[in-house]
């Protein structure tokens, strides 16, 4: 009896771990001290904690995606965000050694958040801004979004059950936020759609709000327009989505 109990025990113990989707962050800095003659970056992220497979995979994710946003020197081997860093300031250090009086600083500044969470899901939220001379800088917002009983990354495919059944509900919303009718181009208000049809973003994540789609500067518009952005509410998008978010 006392041997079924523990087996039962230890039964229970096992399910607890293997469904323990919990998730501990601890906020992640990189960066250099200001100086003259440097580039200057600044990076804060959520870096999450634990032991398990989870934690390896969002830490990776982030780490990849950071260093694919600040790589500018091939020939450094950026496997870490230390590296990527030290590419983006020797790209700027030789720009100054070879142009002393025309190169402008370097800037850099990427700050990272979780921007939803439930028990099946995770998003990190990731605005960035880079400046690396001329008229402006730039800046946009990375969302990574994981399915957290599975501790796999999901690309935008994975969120819905059927991505283009999705897509026509949000070409009618879109149309609606934007005011361009349901029978005219999808660029007849100045859009720039590749062979005038419409698409989804690249960047796609989930908020308290809801579902955000962040179109770029310069993906369907023109930098002036600045990012275009559509937020559904869980409620109204549910029906489409792979995982449940409330």
């Amino acid at each position: 009896m006392k041997r079924l109990l523990s087996l039962f025990l230890f039964s229970l113990i096992f399910m607890g771990c293997k469904n323990d989707n919990s998730l501990v962050f601890e906020p992640s800095n990189f960066g250099n001290e200001p100086c003259a003659n440097c580039a200057s970056v600044s990076i804060s992220i959520p870096k999450a904690i634990g032991n398990k497979k989870l934690d390896e995979t969002i830490n990776t994710a982030l780490r990849e995606e950071i260093i694919f946003i600040l790589k500018y020197d091939d020939a450094v081997d950026a496997g870490s965000i230390d590296m990527a860093i030290k590419s983006f300031q020797n790209e700027f250090a030789k720009l100054k050694e070879k142009f002393p009086e025309e190169s402008t600083q370097w800037e850099a500044s990427i700050n990272g958040e979780v921007s939803f969470e439930n028990e099946r899901m995770l998003t990190i939220r990731l605005d960035y801004y880079l400046f690396t001379g001329g008229a402006h800088g730039y800046g946009s917002t990375r969302f990574l979004n994981f399915d957290k009983t599975k501790a796999t990354e999901l690309n935008n495919e994975e969120l819905f059950k059927d991505i283009l059944d999705f897509e026509g509900y949000a070409e009618a919303k879109f149309r609606e936020q934007e005011g361009i009718s349901s029978t005219a181009s999808i660029n007849s208000t100045g859009f720039m759609f590749e062979e005038d049809m419409f698409y989804l973003p690249e960047n796609m994540g989930f908020t308290n709000e809801g579902l955000q789609l962040f179109y770029e500067q310069y993906e369907v518009a023109s930098y002036a327009d600045g990012p275009i952005i559509l937020t559904f509410p869980f409620e109204e998008i549910q029906k489409f989505l792979t995982l449940q978010t409330f």
